[in-house]
């Protein structure tokens, strides 16, 4: 076990990890927003995101690299594959356009001079700028938080491994809309292609360094 802690505080050091908020936004997760009215059972959502608040502020006092992600279309970005996923089963069915309310993050605020990545796309790497700037950071390490578990939290930490980043997918940071997806999806990471890590084991490990020696 201590070694197992060890290996997880290696990975999860400052000065090399960056935390990944993916699509925290009205539409995915307030009642009010475009799934809410879908009919989308939120309540995982909504029972995460205080954890998820709790790992932002601990990442920020240990100066880890905090980046969000944001879903968001418009006309031009609307392949007719992706229309077509889109539409199944619930036509005329829209979400995250970009100048809705819908594509405003919802219960979290990126911090001035955090970077925001916009994406079209499911995973944050496909023709966004996520792995220039993780790169520019000497970021090795990607811990996973957001909404949904298994799709765009998935996607990005699926790629992101591909982009020979360490991926630590935390349990209870991440949520969705079905809870036996959620538990398929962490199955698959823990074999497949990550470490699992619940928000209180994060938080534990970057509190106990001394904010003067954070990143050094």
């Amino acid at each position: 076990m201590c070694a197992m802690l060890r290996a997880l505080e290696e990975k999860v050091s400052p000065r090399h990890t960056a935390l990944l908020v993916v699509d925290v936004q009205e539409d995915f997760c307030a009642p009010t927003g475009a799934f809410g009215h879908l009919g989308r059972d939120l309540s995982a959502v909504h029972a995460m995101l205080p954890a998820l608040e709790h790992l932002i502020k601990s990442a920020r006092r240990a100066d880890v690299t905090v980046i969000f992600l944001r879903f968001a279309q418009t006309k031009a970005t609307e392949s007719e594959v992706y229309r077509e996923q889109r539409d199944r089963g619930r036509a005329g069915f829209r979400y995250c356009q970009e100048g809705t309310l819908g594509v405003e993050f919802y219960k979290v605020t990126p911090a001035p001079g955090e970077a925001i990545v916009t994406k079209h796309r499911y995973s944050g790497f496909t023709n966004t700028d996520l792995d220039l700037i993780l790169r520019s950071s000497g970021i090795r390490t990607l811990v996973m938080t957001g909404v949904a578990t298994n799709g765009c939290v998935d996607a990005t930490a699926r790629d992101g491994f591909m982009h020979d980043y360490y991926i630590v997918f935390t349990a209870d940071g991440t949520a969705t809309y079905w809870p036996e997806q959620h538990d398929a999806t962490l199955k698959t990471v823990r074999d497949s292609y990550g470490v699992l890590a619940t928000s209180e084991e994060l938080v534990r490990i970057w509190d106990d360094i001394p904010v003067t020696s954070a990143h050094l």
